[in-house]
């Protein structure tokens, strides 16, 4: 249909009577039509959170839309987002020398498996650049030293503004960013690591399993705060591993894991199925 936009809503607020009415009459005044819908009431933390699908018949634009919605984000103290989903969300991929959630990621966007953008990679080492480079993508070398590191940082800012980068994902980056930084962009950072921490911090975490005779491997993907490692989760994924394998056999299977649970996290970022809650989140949807 001429003018049809399709658009994702997504919002959290105090619970209270009223919510879904008046979303719901909004969008049917504004001519829209909704195509999916999903709530969560949170009875621990008294949050009401809502992911909405619709399409605008009308000819008006996420921004026309997101501008007359004010008034009912105002009335029930909402945190709301409303993005015309035909615009790829600009995410910058920082990684350090181990390709694999890299490789991955780049490879979905090139068939089209990820809604996103992604204007350029950021490295503190060149490993990884013709890799980048057969990609067709940009590739920025920014090393990082004990002494550089926050000119380093300040590097990394000029990228993003420049490249009007929306969202960072960590795919493998081996640096830990300043408190300013992660503070600067609350729930745009994505990390992925193996689910061994704590218990296994430091060199050969794999290593150190494998002398424990662990059976399961596991990755995390959470977003990034001041508290190392600590962020909101977004998706786990887990395997079964047995005394057969060796060190090398678990790393095999613990990167399989990071670069596909680090894929879904991305993606669902990217669809505005994450909504925070306090330390945790709410995921919509997944499949």
């Amino acid at each position: 249909m001429p003018g049809t936009i399709r658009a994702i809503l997504a919002l959290s607020c105090p619970n209270q009577r009223g919510i879904v009415a008046a979303v719901a009459s909004y969008l049917a005044e504004s001519g829209c039509n909704i195509v999916e819908s999903q709530q969560f009431d949170d009875a621990l933390s008294g949050r009401f959170f809502m992911r909405i699908v619709f399409d605008s018949e009308l000819g008006r634009t996420a921004d026309d839309l997101r501008q007359g919605f004010e008034k009912i984000r105002e009335r029930y103290d909402m945190r709301a987002t409303l993005a015309d989903a035909s615009v790829r969300r600009r995410v910058l991929l920082m990684v350090s020398r181990f390709g694999h959630c890299l490789n991955d990621l780049l490879y979905r966007r090139s068939i089209d498996a990820l809604p996103i953008e992604i204007p350029a990679v950021v490295s503190n080492h060149i490993d990884l650049k013709p890799l980048v480079d057969a990609a067709g993508i940009r590739f920025i070398h920014i090393p990082v030293t004990a002494a550089t590191k926050q000119t380093s940082e300040e590097k990394l800012r000029t990228v993003i503004a420049d490249l009007r980068c929306e969202t960072v994902v960590l795919a493998r980056y081996m640096q830990v960013l300043s408190d300013r930084f992660c503070q600067d962009m609350p729930g745009e950072i994505i990390n992925i690591h193996h689910s061994y921490l704590p218990s296994f911090k430091g060199a050969k975490p794999y290593h150190q399993a494998h002398a424990r005779g662990v059976k399961l491997i596991g990755a995390t993907a959470h977003y990034v705060t001041a508290d190392l490692d600590e962020g909101p989760i977004i998706e786990q994924g887990v395997a079964r591993v047995s005394h057969l394998m060796s060190p090398t056999d678990l790393i095999a299977v613990g990167r399989d894991i990071e670069a596909s649970v680090l894929a879904r996290a991305v993606r669902w970022h990217a669809e505005h199925r994450i909504i925070p809650n306090g330390h945790t989140t709410v995921v919509f949807d997944q499949s």
